[in-house]
């Protein structure tokens, strides 16, 4: 049981460097080079007629993003299973705007 554990442990601690290493790099390029990160960014999301630049360009690289993106990809670690194991227990919403999880849906 403890080498499991341990496992997941080592995993989040590979996510923290490498997302603490991507928001630094990525601040360090904002400030040095901004044009050319908005020419980036926006080219990444043309597809996309809601996206805006200004809007979003406060929030790339922040605290919050930070917390954001590693949250994500520490849930991401952890919403694997096995073949013929549980699935995991995600968040889902109904039609009708109730939340609830994959398990609620579980029969027998």
């Amino acid at each position: 049981m403890g080498l499991p554990q341990a496992g997941l442990w080592l995993r989040r601690l590979w996510v923290l460097f490498q997302v603490a290493l991507q928001v630094a790099v990525g601040k360090v390029f904002l400030i040095l080079f901004p044009s050319r990160v908005k020419q980036h960014i926006v080219a990444m999301n043309r597809k996309n007629p809601h996206f805006s630049y200004d809007n979003w360009a406060p929030t790339l690289y922040s605290v919050q993003y930070f917390w954001f993106v590693l949250k994500v990809r520490w849930q991401r670690l952890e919403d694997r299973t096995e073949p013929g194991g549980l699935a995991p227990n995600c968040p889902v919403i109904r039609l009708s705007g109730q939340r609830c999880s994959i398990w609620d849906f579980m029969k027998g």
